[in-house]
């Protein structure tokens, strides 16, 4: 910022002198404003070119003090032009290292790749629902000031470069998006993604039907398609719009006395293998258990009180925030 005022004050003072110069030799001399601005421009320049026209006396007094201001500023304007270059290339290359530290540092971060319309929205939610790290993987130059904008670690370039996916950090992440504009580029990136690191959760974005299977095939654990899943909220909305209304209450975090959470349960909580009913989850907490998701995917839904709550079995209870976060304590410590 300082070097960027230095540079416009400086620009703005060789102006000044230029049209000082070309008025002076228009009143002294009387030359015309093309005679008087090229001789104003070639003396303040020291490029020591003839004089347009013989001067007399007092143009000559007029050059003199005119050669010692001016070459004086054009020195100091040349001087804030290389500072500015300078330290504005510093920053980049600052700026950037000091991103590639912070990237380097992450463990069980969110990889999301591409930062267009699908992925921009994606990391706005994730992050306004539960803070996380993300780092971004994009190719368009013109998304940089965006993702800074933005306050994203990101990393310029392709998503399917394998360097720029290990500079991501993908051995260290706990799970990659593939958010790019084509399913062909998607499916590569995917392949690549499983490549390299094979138990990392990989979510991929499919915009034909047909490729969804060419996605699950090159590693995808789960596909996802933007159209299908808007279409399918709209007949929601048609079908079941008081159901609707519910779930975007508890999912957009508008209010806090209802929201929905999935928790994992640790081996260590104190809750593992204990009944629903001696748990005091209802009574000490006001949530309702709505499901228990076994580590076999299977879903028990509506759970009993003498349902057991087991260690690697995942709650999916509803309430409020605050309420869901003293649980999440007690269930994964």
């Amino acid at each position: 910022m300082e070097s960027t005022k230095h540079l416009k004050v400086s620009i703005t003072l060789a102006l000044s002198i230029i049209i000082i110069g070309t008025l002076g030799y228009m009143i002294i001399e009387g030359w015309s404003f093309v005679d008087a601005f090229y001789m104003a421009v070639i003396t303040v320049s020291t490029v020591g070119y003839k004089e347009v026209h013989e001067v007399d006396t007092a143009g000559r007094i007029f050059t003199v003090f005119f050669v010692l201001s001016g070459v004086g500023f054009t020195l100091y304007v040349a001087g804030a032009i290389v500072q500015f270059m300078v330290e504005g290339r510093i920053r980049i290359i600052m700026g950037r290292r000091r991103l590639d530290k912070k990237i380097e540092q992450l463990k069980d971060h969110y990889i999301i790749c591409g930062y267009g319309r699908i992925g921009r929205v994606l990391c706005r939610n994730l992050i306004k629902r539960k803070p996380m790290e993300i780092v971004v993987i994009e190719n368009d130059p013109e998304s940089i000031p965006v993702m800074e904008q933005d306050d994203m670690l990101y990393v310029s370039g392709n998503a399917t470069d394998e360097t720029n996916l290990l500079k991501a950090g993908i051995k260290r992440a706990k799970c990659l998006v593939a958010a790019l504009s084509t399913d062909v580029d998607n499916v590569f990136l995917v392949l690549t993604a499983r490549q390299l690191s094979p138990d990392l959760n990989i979510i991929a974005r499919a915009s034909l039907n047909e490729s969804k299977s060419k996605l699950k095939a090159a590693g995808a654990s789960s596909v996802e398609s933007p159209y299908e899943i808007g279409a399918r909220n709209m007949a929601q909305r048609i079908l079941r719009p008081t159901v609707t209304d519910f779930l975007d209450l508890a999912f957009a975090h508008k209010r806090k006395d209802i929201q929905m959470e999935e928790i994992p349960v640790n081996a260590s909580s104190e809750l593992a293998n204990v009944m629903l009913k001696d748990s005091g989850i209802r009574q000490r907490f006001n949530l309702i258990i709505i499901a228990i998701k076994k580590p076999d995917g299977s879903m028990v839904f509506n759970p009993s009180f003498e349902s057991i709550i087991m260690p690697d079995d995942t709650v999916i209870a509803v309430g409020e925030d605050d309420n869901l976060q003293q649980l999440e304590k007690i269930l994964n410590p």
